[in-house]
């Protein structure tokens, strides 16, 4: 189940908005600039379901999403359970870094934690299968795939190299919860 903390960036321990239901996550995150939606593939997936299937079953939504947002490439990443580069993956992500581009996610399967820090709060996002994110360029933030990632992902990018972060300098990360 998606959910939705929202913090001040200054209390870590202190949850000043909390919730599952998907119409609040989206309105709060939309008053905030990022997009969050929920879709359905138009085809059953399963473990053996190749990427180029995956993109496949879920190609409208991607198309409105690319045409909408000028998303030149897309691809599938999966990480499956019991990975030996698990710790060193998961660190890979955990510092506050930024984008020139936006970052958009779609869980196909398995969930990652987004940690959003803008202005004064943070707030953080459980996605989980069938959750897109769209964390806007320049937005603060670090990502949570947890002690034992497992999860397939599609991804949207506008730069043709893809994933490439601008740390922030900031310890804010190591003050907040992670994923299990």
């Amino acid at each position: 189940m998606n959910k939705l903390n929202i913090f001040s960036d200054k209390d870590a321990s202190t949850v000043v908005l909390e919730s599952n239901q998907v119409e609040v996550i989206q309105t709060e995150l939309a008053k905030r600039g990022v997009r969050f939606e929920q879709w359905q593939a138009g085809a059953t997936i399963d473990a053996t379901t190749s990427h180029d299937a995956i993109l496949a079953a879920y190609q409208a939504d991607i198309a409105r999403v690319q045409q909408d947002g000028g998303y030149q490439t897309v691809d599938v990443i999966s990480l499956a359970k019991g990975n030996p580069n698990a710790a060193e993956l998961r660190q890979k992500f955990l510092f506050e870094h930024t984008h020139g581009e936006d970052e958009v996610r779609f869980f196909v399967k398995g969930q990652g934690l987004f940690y959003l820090h803008i202005g004064d709060e943070v707030v953080q996002v459980l996605c989980q299968q069938g959750d897109l994110i769209s964390v806007p360029a320049l937005t603060a933030h670090w990502f949570d795939m947890g002690s034992d990632p497992e999860f397939t992902a599609i991804r949207l990018f506008n730069n043709p190299e893809g994933w490439v972060a601008q740390a922030t300098g900031s310890e804010i990360a190591k003050r907040y919860p992670l994923l299990g």
